[in-house]
């Protein structure tokens, strides 16, 4: 069975296990963020360097693991590679992690390649680091949870897919959580944006970028993100957000909770703010479930 082995291990997170155990309950244990109240069905994380981003990934682990923890993750990555343009599955076998292997659903994605059409394509995810940073948190967290990895780019589609991945989770009986994975604004001559200068109208005016797509996550209105994100690049994985939104909406969800926001200025300054990225943590509930 194919096994994909991490690219990104060393660099954006510790490659050997004592190390990586260590960080993933630093970032756990840096933000204190009390659980919402009901069933959390889905949730957006992001996936730069543990460094950077990793508390505020950490939020959402946090906020799932408050509750029945799930026997399955639908994660839904950002396409940062060429030559993926549909959302593309990881079917078989398992993805490796310095915590351990994490095991495909592999029944869940058949019915998904069968029955909504998703093309499974490992090699749609060789190269790409968006789904694997989150796995050493899933693997510490709950160590018997299987995976769905699904490559999803910024399509104007994403949500059906989305919709099509719940109805799935439901025919094959599972309990499930998706994530959808993405950073926010990337700002500064580096990423070739920077309408405001540099300093604090720089971070302000991150700010209110990031807040127009974080709004439409917290209201759950999945059909308006890849437009929103494409109009004023304040994500580079709006289909997998979209896709998780309606994932978690057709399983039960009703409200977004937004649990953390931050820059990676104001985590690491290095004087005045320019070049920058925003990360956000935010997870999609059903008030009165348990």
């Amino acid at each position: 069975m194919p096994t994909r082995s991490p690219i990104v291990a060393g660099m954006f997170y510790p490659a050997d296990e004592p190390t990586c155990r260590r960080q993933v309950r630093t970032c756990l244990e840096a933000l204190h963020i009390e659980a919402p109240a009901g069933m959390v069905y889905g949730g957006i994380v992001p996936h730069a360097g543990w460094v950077y981003s990793g508390p505020t990934a950490g939020a959402v682990f946090q906020a799932i693991a408050a509750q029945e923890p799930p026997e399955t993750f639908i994660l839904f990555g950002a396409v940062h590679t060429w030559g993926v343009n549909d959302a593309c599955l990881y079917g078989r076998g398992a993805w490796r992690t310095p915590l351990g292997e994490l095991a495909i659903d592999e029944e869940l994605a058949a019915t998904l390649a069968a029955q909504a059409g998703l093309a499974d394509r490992p090699e749609a995810h060789a190269e790409e680091h968006s789904i694997e940073v989150q796995l050493p948190f899933i693997k510490y967290l709950f160590p018997s949870a299987r995976i769905v990895p699904i490559a999803m780019p910024p399509l104007y589609t994403a949500h059906t897919v989305g919709q099509k991945v719940a109805q799935a989770v439901r025919q094959v009986g599972r309990r499930a959580v998706a994530l959808g994975s993405t950073d926010l604004t990337h700002y500064g001559p580096r990423y070739g944006l920077a309408p405001a200068g540099a300093g604090e109208h720089a971070l302000t005016w991150v700010h209110n970028n990031d807040r127009a797509i974080l709004d439409l996550m917290v209201a759950m209105r999945a059909e308006e993100i890849v437009s929103e994100a494409r109009s004023h690049h304040n994500a580079c994985g709006a289909g997998a957000v979209a896709a998780a939104i309606a994932f978690a909406a057709e399983m039960g969800a009703t409200q977004g909770v937004l649990l953390h926001y931050t820059t990676s200025h104001e985590v690491m300054p290095m004087g005045r703010a320019t070049d920058m990225v925003g990360y956000g943590a935010v997870v999609f509930i059903s008030p009165g479930a348990v």
